[in-house]
């Protein structure tokens, strides 16, 4: 009998266990679920769907015209799975995408200045409050950036370009310690 194949986190091991210094925190999140919704469907309505399918602790993300990423630490349940695409049919369609996008945390009092120094999506809490999200480029990848908090952030990337993009937040927390910022 064959051994299946078994999930590895991609930002696993000792280089990803969190990065801390100079008012900024990276942090590698927990790979368990990404939802991408699409659909004439209000978030509110979403929201109470999610929470009668079994993902009252997610959060809703929106992600373009009628699109929102439905994100959370638990891991997929394929029967909750299936209670939200029936109970969103005809309104919107629902793509498991828990395999492909990685999230990683930025929190910290200079977490604003560390991201500025790769988006150009302006980050002050007056424009860019709590649960606000955007599609944006940080250096060269695409990447999803949500507010979660005062000074926390939490970026969404594309699974293959984790890695590239953990290495560039690294970076610019080292040149940010080195300018003192």
């Amino acid at each position: 009998m064959r051994d299946l194949p078994q999930h590895k986190p991609v930002l696993a091991g000792a280089a990803y266990n969190g990065i801390s210094g100079a008012g900024i925190r990276l942090e590698a999140l927990p790979e368990g679920h990404l939802l991408h919704v699409l659909g004439a469907i209000e978030p509110t309505a979403l929201a109470a769907e999610l929470v009668k399918a079994g993902f009252a602790k997610s959060s809703i993300r929106q992600a373009g015209f009628r699109q929102w990423f439905v994100a959370g630490d638990e891991p997929l349940v394929p029967a909750s799975l299936d209670a939200l695409v029936a109970a969103l049919a005809g309104k919107a369609f629902v793509m498991d995408q828990s395999h492909g996008r990685v999230r990683i945390g930025v929190s910290g009092r200079s977490s604003r200045a560390l991201l500025s120094r790769g988006t150009a999506v302006d980050l002050d809490p007056s424009v860019f409050p709590e649960g606000h999200s955007a599609m944006t480029m940080v250096g060269h990848l695409s990447v999803q950036i949500v507010r979660t908090g005062d000074d926390s952030f939490e970026l969404t990337v594309l699974r293959s370009f984790a890695e590239s993009l953990w290495d560039d937040l690294a970076h610019m927390a080292a040149s940010a310690e080195k300018d003192g910022v």
